[in-house]
């Protein structure tokens, strides 16, 4: 692991995405990110240039035992399975990163926050075991890869743009099932296995959790990100208490405010009514109205790899507009308190 002390404090008022967006150039992919997310732009993944660049899919690449097939589904060899062994450390050579090689090549000189994704523990669990291993040994081989993974991409990365600051957002959609009947694993194992991925990069990097399904945010706080991401519509009004709590120990929440499921709108104005509303809320159960605005991200609810370039385009230009409208606002709360 490279050593060097992350950043502690990131701008108000960024805009960034998710990861997924559906181009099949990856040099149009970087274009698109470094033109609607300048200030924190973020690795994309192209599985319509390739299904093996799909969240399962690139959590599987180098891993002995399992093979990507063309349609991005997994093939395993159960006598070659061991939850033990070393990931392919070329892997990034591969098809599955082909986003990310065009990203860190085309920001090699920069020296602001970068964003980059990696498949979380609990979400690859629930595929290897949908693939046909048994929970305990699918939940035990992610753990282990992810742990691997996301340590391998930041030592990458670093070595691509050492000057950059790193921002790594762990993707766990699953974790918004894990308090369902019949989850394969418990609410305490599945944070242990988010928790125990983050904190291998935590001294290095800014660590964030995307879960773009409802979910108990008590169990999503719990993993101890330094960012949570999370959507509008997804519950955490209901959780302010412990949300208040997280902001006031420094810690940010990634808007999910620019839906990715339904028609958006064609003006920023509702979707800002929404988000405005939401931090009324939140503060009139006690939340800082300041931390709100100041210690906040703006992005899609989810990636975009379903949509076609020009609704995307849409979806990060509202997005944008967001971010400047929350930049502003930040400000004035700024002042007004004589900061």
């Amino acid at each position: 692991m490279i050593h060097r002390a992350p950043i502690t404090i990131l701008p108000t008022g960024l805009a960034t995405g998710i990861g997924h967006l559906p181009h099949f150039d990856p040099g149009d992919a970087v274009e698109f990110v470094l033109r609607h997310s300048p200030k924190l732009p973020f690795a994309p993944a192209l599985p319509a240039r390739s299904r093996r660049e799909g969240m399962v899919a690139q959590a599987a690449a180098g891993v002995p035992g399992l093979t990507v097939l063309e349609n991005g589904s997994l093939e395993i060899d159960r006598s070659a399975i061991d939850p033990e062994a070393p990931l392919d450390r070329d892997v990034f050579s591969g098809d599955a990163y082909v986003g990310l090689r065009a990203f860190l090549t085309a920001v090699a000189d920069r020296d602001g926050p970068i964003k980059v994704s990696v498949t979380g523990p609990v979400t690859f669990g629930i595929a290897l075991h949908a693939a046909g291993l048994d929970a305990d040994l699918a939940f035990r081989l992610a753990g282990s890869v992810v742990r691997q993974r996301i340590a391998a991409m930041v030592d990458h990365v670093l070595c691509r743009v050492p000057q950059a600051q790193i921002v790594v957002f762990v993707d766990e959609p699953a974790m918004g099932s894990l308090t369902e009947e019949g989850f394969p694993i418990g609410p305490t194992a599945g944070v242990d296995l988010v928790s125990g991925a983050m904190a291998i990069v935590e001294p290095v990097a800014i660590t964030g959790l995307h879960c773009c399904t409802p979910a108990d945010y008590r169990l999503l706080l719990g993993t101890g990100p330094r960012i949570l991401s999370v959507p509008l519509d997804g519950g955490i009004e209901r959780h302010s208490g412990l949300l208040g709590d997280f902001l006031d120990r420094g810690g940010w929440i990634a808007w999910g405010a620019v839906p990715t499921d339904g028609p958006v709108g064609t003006t920023v104005d509702r979707l800002w009514r929404r988000l405005s509303k939401l931090w009324s809320d939140l503060a009139n159960e006690g939340c800082d109205p300041a931390l709100l605005r100041t210690n906040a991200l703006i992005t899609p609810v989810c990636g975009l790899s379903h949509h076609g370039v020009t609704q995307a385009e849409h979806v990060m230009e509202l997005t944008s507009q967001l971010a400047q409208r929350l930049q502003a606002q930040a400000n004035g709360v700024r002042i007004s308190v004589g900061a």
